[in-house]
């Protein structure tokens, strides 16, 4: 126990601790650059067992400290230069560098979207660890070398390497968040891994770069980025000081949808409106979000994508007896009532009001007289269009045809306001279709199967064809399985598998859906 009380012990642990952390530094950068390539719920795990690693092989490194010292001693001579084992090590290393680097300046200078599912799914966890393993594998004999030149004792060599991979376990986290959440650090920790795999490799073939004139580089870019993330802090806390985040994100995304293309990018004063969010929570709360969502997909979707069938509106038909007409109007809970005569086609809407003040009159009842001719949409018409129609219109009923001029179906102006708002019930406490899908205990979802493939896709992530002709889960059913499915019949479509729970005169009247993870595909790039 007589170390306890050497001061050049402690001098020595200290100082090798210090010196291991330096050289790991650039390890680090790497590390959080590779790790955000991973899904978010593997990258602390990715980071940690790639570090391990790193641990497990300096300790075996000072463990075999007699087969270390001859790496050092020359293989062969190429143009007058003595090749060692290091050298080769470290020329290999360097040239990983600048091959790794380059790539991944190339994609960011690209402008790749580093947050698409599909190139989350590109880095494997074991391929990503793999690339941490060989890093390590570099720098960790640089750093065993540096700490067999400073220190006799092998106790202390290891506890000093163990230190200094734990205390970079801990910063490898806030490390990996900062990196991650400032683009420009990332084009500067990449600069600094080209920087460093240029002096590997000179450094290999015999050409070393002293490490003062790195570190001055480095530490330099660090100073210049520093006093442009300062001016960036300070002209949010300018902004803010002016008006609140969720007025400026409001403005930044007016600003985006003026139409002007010369204002319509994002430049650095709109980021700026909307960069202050340090605590990376959501600016405004679900129903706005959602609300968003739908008033932006209006213009691409028609009135036949919300309107309700022909087969499901109810109707009075004048070739009736008067009792089962009383009887109809009885039941009837619409404010307008569709009018025909011994025929599938319809002559016009009879409003409820129009009905009430032909009562009130002591008038005989006369339905034909009060018939209202609505609006006629075809059903390629967006709702954008709709809307405005409706806005110079006197009457907020609409019939849906296609292009042969039948009546597939009608729809309304709350229809619409539907497909902003959300649903919004009625005194009859009928379900829209379009709403009509419970999320169940086990995760799966039951929903309607007239439901729009638009109003699904708020619940469920599925991939939708943008030419389509079908607009509900029936008809995405059908169209996979090229007939009417039957009931209990089941059909994968993406990660969603579809079963067909009730079906009444082959219409699909209700589905059950649920998630099917995807089968693991192993992924072999380095």
């Amino acid at each position: 126990m007589e170390w306890i009380a050497d001061p050049s012990i402690w001098a020595g642990l200290i100082t090798l601790i210090v010196l291991e952390l330096v050289l790991g530094i650039d390890n680090l950068v790497f590390i959080a650059i590779l790790a955000e390539k991973l899904p978010t719920a593997q990258r602390d795990r990715a980071r940690i067992t790639g570090l391990l690693f790193a641990l497990l092989m300096r300790l075996l490194l000072l463990a075999s400290l007699s087969w270390l010292s001859t790496l050092t001693a020359p293989l062969f001579t190429f143009p007058g230069h003595a090749f060692s084992a290091r050298d080769l090590i470290m020329l290999c290393g360097g040239v990983f560098l600048l091959f790794k680097a380059t790539t991944e300046l190339n994609e960011r200078l690209e402008g790749k979207d580093e947050d698409e599912e599909a190139q989350r799914r590109g880095a494997g966890f074991w391929a990503v660890v793999a690339q941490i393993v060989v890093l390590d594998a570099i720098f960790s004999l640089d750093s065993v070398i540096t700490a067999v030149g400073m220190v006799d004792s092998l106790p202390v060599m290891m506890a000093a390497v163990t230190l200094a991979i734990f205390l970079m376990m801990l910063a490898s986290k806030p490390l990996t968040r900062f990196v991650n959440s400032h683009p420009t650090i990332v084009i500067l920790c990449l600069s600094f891994l080209l920087m460093i795999g240029f002096s590997l490799v000179a450094e290999g073939f015999g050409f070393p770069i002293p490490k003062g004139y790195l570190y001055a580089a480095i530490g330099f870019s660090i100073l210049i980025e520093g006093l442009n993330q300062l001016a960036q802090f300070n002209r949010r806390r300018f902004l803010s000081a002016r008006m609140p985040l969720r007025k400026r994100t409001a403005e930044a995304v007016l600003r985006l949808l003026r139409g002007h293309h010369e204002t319509a990018e994002l430049d650095s004063e709109t980021s700026s409106l909307v960069a202050d969010n340090a605590e990376n929570r959501a600016i405004f709360n679900k129903q706005e979000r959602l609300m968003i969502v739908r008033v932006m997909g209006m213009g691409q979707r028609s009135v036949s994508s919300i309107m309700t069938s022909r087969h499901d509106i109810q109707h009075i038909d004048l070739a009736d007896s008067p009792e089962a007409i009383l009887s109809q109007l009885d039941r009837n809970q619409h404010t307008r009532i569709l009018i025909t005569d011994n025929s599938d086609d319809p002559l016009g809407v009879v409003h409820i009001i129009d009905l009430l003040q032909q009562s009130l009159h002591e008038h005989s009842l006369d339905l034909r007289a009060l018939i209202r001719q609505p609006l006629v949409f075809p059903e390629q018409l967006t709702l954008l269009q709709a809307l405005e129609q409706f806005r110079h219109a006197r009457t907020h009923f609409a019939f849906v045809v296609d292009e042969f001029g039948s009546v597939e179906g009608v729809v309304t102006l709350s229809d619409v306001m539907e497909t902003i708002a959300g649903n919004l019930p009625n005194e009859s406490n009928e379900v829209d279709a379009r709403h009509d899908i419970v999320h169940n205990e086990d995760g799966s979802w039951t929903a309607n199967g007239h439901m729009p493939l638009d109003d699904l896709v708020m619940y469920i992530e599925l991939p939708l064809d943008e030419k389509r002709d079908y607009h509900t889960i029936a008809g995405l059913l059908m169209e996979h399985l090229q007939r009417v499915p039957q009931q209990g019949e089941e059909v994968q479509i993406g990660d969603y598998l579809f079963r067909t729970l009730q079906v009444e005169h082959h219409r699909v009247q209700k589905v059950n859906i649920t998630f099917v993870a995807p089968t693991p595909e192993w992924d072999y790039e380095v």
